[in-house]
């Protein structure tokens, strides 16, 4: 049954509204009964007891804020009453204890995956075109045109076979339009093509940042080999990146093609050696076959985007779930977006198994906060439009929920961007909470997977990884059903317990790491890549 409040954690004095209040309504919630003063959207909160100005707002059992005028009981939490607070950390101080769920309907579960000569498993086999600077964007977008239509004989949407049929003379409506087959010349291999706007101009510590996220891309197991173009020039040299990918694969048997134009003469002589050398590695790889591969070799990054009023209460600890379980058998997970974890820091320290990763996580956070304030802005300015509408008041609050997503397993490292993760278990990744950044980056230090919440919607995809969203809200799923993968809705409506969403949402992650199912992004083609550029970013 729908229940209509939910006050997430016994310390908190705000109460979550679940569906629409009107003003004058009573509700009751553990035996205390609340008057609505105004009308109350869903997704948003109100005061549970009678706050005067200064006083501290707890949620999800933490400070997410101050109020900076009275608020009476019953009232809504605005960007006007309330401004964003929370506690300060010293450092650890305490080991928090952990009992993992009970893992027995997983611990011997298998996805079919594409095994590496260095031990890895990918759940993609993917050849991969970069440049190492923009200046080559214009050729790889020649040999991505070139290779999708001569090599992948990808069908045509039906939107593009709806304007065919219009230049034809025939129906307008694209529902009448029949979609070709797949006659794609190899099955069992995909090409991806990234461009960016780096690899020269700017500081040279971003250029190098570049290059150590390139290897972390050619390092995924979803990688099969690459093809790099380079100018000559840039700062982003080849050597760079070569050093930078034996820096994580000393022993890298993965064939790369290497071409730079100011070596090679004319483009046409350029592309003519790029196409036949790339040709040769993509027919060697699509032989490479999937085999049966323990979960403990996936590599989950944990993310959200469009956030909701939702997300901390429904999707992210449902997540929180699956990140636990796949601690508990041995898999990897990375939690990323910093800026979105201000306000939680105590709890990550102390979750820290090695004191040193807990002084790493607070310098990383101390240091983007600084840049970010010295560009003239800070953590507080972090919630979107989108997300204060929909009830996420404070960057507190929204990092409070956000949070969540990484459950409750001991934290095994803390990453900086670009390093790869090594470890089994829960990892932090400084990341920026800018979806495309932080997707980027998780891949990068190498997710095979990616689950990404959102009450908003958004379209986010990966050249290389499958990136599976999960809605926060029916509502959404329903009314974005061509972008959204899986529905925790559930959760709010009652349906379903986190458990059992989190088991449904791992049973789907099995079937999409094996390649039975093609994620929403996928389909849609949805291939993002925006490196961060250590600069000011949330």
């Amino acid at each position: 049954m729908q229940k209509k409040v939910l006050k997430v954690n016994p310390k908190d004095n705000l109460i979550v509204a679940l569906v629409d209040l009107s003003a004058g309504e009573s509700v009751h919630l553990d035996g205390a009964e609340y008057t609505v003063a105004k009308d109350i959207k869903a997704k948003h909160k109100f005061a549970a007891v009678d706050f005067q100005e200064g006083d501290q707002i707890i949620m999800y059992g933490v400070i997410v804020g101050k109020a900076n005028q009275h608020i009476e009981k019953g009232e809504v939490i605005t960007t006007e009453n309330v401004k964003h607070q929370s506690a300060k950390v010293e450092g650890k101080t305490e080991t928090l204890g952990w009992i993992p769920p009970n893992v027995d309907r997983w611990k011997d579960r298998t996805f079919m995956g594409y095994h590496r000569e260095d031990g890895q498993v990918g759940t993609e086999n993917i050849w991969l075109f970069f440049p190492l600077v923009f200046c080559e964007n214009k050729n790889i977008e020649t040999l991505k045109d070139i290779f999708e239509k001569e090599l992948l004989h990808e069908k045509a949407s039906k939107h593009q076979l709806l304007l065919r049929s219009l230049l034809n003379g025939g129906e307008t409506s694209h529902t009448a339009v029949e979609e070709e087959e797949d006659t794609r010349v190899f099955k069992n291999i995909d090409v991806r093509f990234i461009t960016h706007q780096g690899g020269c101009g700017g500081i040279r510590q971003d250029a190098e940042a570049l290059g150590r996220l390139f290897a972390g891309y050619v390092n995924n197991p979803n990688v099969a080999g690459a093809t790099v173009l380079s100018l000559g020039c840039q700062n982003l040299q080849v050597q760079i990146f070569m050093d930078a990918l034996h820096a994580l694969a000393p022993d890298n048997k993965k064939p790369i093609v290497v071409y730079e134009q100011q070596k090679s003469g004319t483009i046409d002589e350029m592309l003519t050696g790029v196409i036949k050398d790339s040709y040769e590695g993509i027919k060697q790889a699509n032989n490479i076959e999937r085999k049966p591969a323990p979960i403990t070799k996936l590599n989950i990054g944990l993310e959200c985007g469009g956030s909701d009023g939702f997300s901390g209460i429904s999707a992210n600890p449902v997540l929180g779930e699956v990140s636990d379980i796949m601690a508990a058998v041995g898999g990897t997970t990375m939690l990323a977006e910093f800026p979105e974890l201000c306000g939680v820091e105590q709890e990550l320290v102390n979750r820290c198994i090695n004191d040193e990763d807990g002084v790493k996580f607070l310098q990383l956070m101390k240091d983007f906060e600084k840049s970010v304030v010295a560009a003239g802005s800070g953590f507080d300015m972090n919630p979107s439009p989108g997300n204060i509408k929909d009830g996420l008041i404070t960057d507190a609050m929204k990092s409070a929920g956000a949070a969540k997503k990484g459950g409750s397993a001991p934290i095994v490292e803390v990453l900086d961007f670009t390093e790869y993760a090594t470890k089994p278990g829960l990892n932090l990744l400084c990341t920026p909470g800018n979806d495309a950044e932080c997707t980027t980056a998780l891949v990068g230090s190498g997710a095979t997977v990616v689950l990404f919440t959102t009450g908003l919607g958004t379209p986010m995809g990966n050249p290389i990884a499958p990136v599976i969203k999960i809605s926060s809200n029916t509502i959404l799923a329903e009314k974005m059903s061509d972008i959204i993968d899986f529905n925790a809705g559930t959760v709010i409506s009652g349906d379903k317990t986190i458990p059992e969403a989190a088991d449904e949402l791992l049973e789907y992650i099995i079937k999409v790491a094996s390649g039975e199912v093609k994620t929403k992004a996928d389909l849609l083609n949805q291939n993002d890549f925006i490196p961060w550029r250590r600069g000011v970013s949330l």
